[in-house]
C-alpha cells in the first residue's frame, strides 16, 4: 500500500522495502569460504603468470629497448 505524499518531497519508503532492505544488509548469502579461497588461489595463479611473462628476457628486452629510446629522443 503506497504512502500518500505531502507534497514536500518524496514519500519515505513503503514498510516492506525497509524491511527488505535491512534483510539485504544482515544477509550472509554471498561467496562462501571456499569460493574466497577459490578466488584467492586463481588471482594468485595468474599474477604468477604475468610475473613469468614479464620477466622473461624477450619482454625485459623490449622494455628496455623503449625505455631507452624514450631517454634518447630528441624533439
Amino acid at each position: 500500500m503506497p504512502v500518500p505524499s505531502t507534497g514536500a518531497g518524496s514519500a519515505p519508503p513503503e514498510p516492506d522495502l525497509r524491511g527488505r532492505l535491512s534483510r539485504l544488509a544482515r544477509d550472509d548469502e554471498g561467496m562462501s569460504t571456499v569460493e574466497y579461497a577459490v578466488g584467492t588461489v586463481a588471482a594468485a595463479a595468474f599474477a604468477a603468470l604475468l610475473y613469468a611473462i614479464v620477466s622473461g628476457d624477450d619482454i625485459v628486452a623490449a622494455l628496455t629497448g623503449i625505455v631507452q629510446r624514450a631517454l634518447s629522443a630528441t624533439f
